[in-house]
């Protein structure tokens, strides 16, 4: 059996993904900035696509503006406030400890150019509150910047109470939901969300295309430099088949949230009932409060490098986090903001499921994981030791 559980990396593109994307490539091929015909089509298809896509979001076309994903759109919101805040003299940001490095990168960088950053602790349920926020604000912090959805252990931040605490105290919110859109329900006007990022191969469309929502009134600082595309504040000629295909993949996954999490969550308990079985396992991040399809696990006494191999001669596609970081032998930030520690981070194993998942690979994927952890252990000196009471169990 194969099963690609991975989908928190990246999505197998749609079939009507696809079918959105090739007349963009065979016919409607023109540089949208042209004049001619075959170039105003393609103007048209990218502001009508805008339009679709901030439908989706709960917002005004003007407030989209296009990316190569999302680590682009995290990157420009975070400088765009702080560029803001700098002119206000406010140079103080507020972030958390576990979010993706495409935040963190960006924040250290700001850090050494003056700005402070306080990155909140995160609870043992993989969540921060709105009150941890609230009690950080202070009077020159000019961003909030907080993660919708956890990407490793799938953890969802309160959002909307977070955007009122920042709303009150006249900061900018910003939230990376590139782990969030296409599998929950977002508005973020609803939401107190004055910038958000996503990105296209999360939810079944292309990778290299993203958005960055800007709430009007936000001046977006440039970090790509060039023509005037996407109102002067993203340089390069706009990918359109990417987009068509980004925009028709949002819509399809906001159409389907109520199926896709009816489907889901009984098969995603059931797969967390199943690892609960394993003897000194632990489920990493709250068990309700959490996207639709993730589940991570923390197995004492194993390597999760090991563990992802084996599984994969089983047919299995897993992840033991990140995948912007896989090639890291250092234990997961996030699992370590949690208060797991270092050597029982490194014995993790992220599951992603998709919408076709069946209960059938579900089973599958308990059995396969209890037999390979079994046989990782029968071969480990330190699990003898902590089997044996030489050492103390810490789950």
């Amino acid at each position: 059996m194969k099963i690609y559980a991975d989908n928190a990396a990246t999505t197998k593109m749609s079939r009507s993904a696809i079918d959105a994307m090739i007349p963009y490539m065979e016919n409607v091929f023109g540089n949208p900035s042209s004049l001619y015909t075959i170039g105003q089509e393609a103007k048209e298809a990218l502001e009508d696509a805008r339009e679709r896509a901030a439908k989706c979001l709960g917002c005004e076309a003007r407030e989209i503006t296009f990316t190569s994903g999302g680590s682009e759109a995290d990157n420009q919101a975070i400088i765009s406030a702080a560029r803001i805040g700098e002119k206000k003299g406010k140079k103080h940001i507020i972030s958390t400890k576990f979010e993706h490095h495409a935040v963190l990168h960006t924040l250290k960088k700001l850090e050494m150019e003056g700005f402070e950053v306080t990155l909140l602790d995160v609870h043992e349920n993989g969540v921060v509150t709105a009150e941890d926020v609230a009690n950080a604000i202070r009077p020159d912090t000019c961003l909030v910047t907080i993660m919708f959805a956890n990407n490793e252990i799938g953890t969802v931040m309160p959002i909307k109470k977070i955007g009122a605490v920042c709303r009150e105290k006249g900061v900018f919110f910003h939230t990376d939901a590139v782990q969030a859109v296409g599998h929950m329900h977002i508005n973020v006007q609803e939401m107190n969300i004055d910038m958000l990022s996503l990105s296209a191969h999360k939810f079944h469309g292309p990778k290299g295309s993203g958005i960055l929502y800007a709430k009007k009134g936000i001046r977006l600082t440039n970090i790509i430099e060039g023509g005037a595309q996407e109102k002067g504040k993203r340089a390069g000629t706009e990918n359109i088949p990417g987009i068509m295909g980004m925009v028709k993949a949002l819509e399809d996954a906001c159409a389907s949230i109520d199926t896709y999490t009816q489907h889901l969550l009984p098969l995603r308990d059931k797969l967390i009932a199943g690892l609960s079985e394993i003897p000194h396992s632990i489920l990493n991040g709250d068990r309700q409060q959490r996207v639709p399809g993730t589940v991570n696990f923390c197995f004492e006494g194993i390597e999760g490098e090991s563990l992802l191999l084996l599984l994969d001669d089983k047919g299995i596609s897993a992840s033991s986090g990140s995948a912007c970081t896989s090639g890291s032998l250092d234990p997961s930030h996030v699992l370590l903001a949690i208060g797991r520690p270092h050597e029982v981070a490194h014995g993790s194993l992220r599951l992603s499921l998709a919408d076709d998942i069946t209960e059938e690979e579900i089973d599958y994927l308990i059995k396969s994981t209890k037999e390979v952890v079994e046989y990782l252990r029968s071969m480990s000196p330190l699990w003898k030791d902590l089997d044996s009471g030489k050492r103390p169990h810490v789950i």
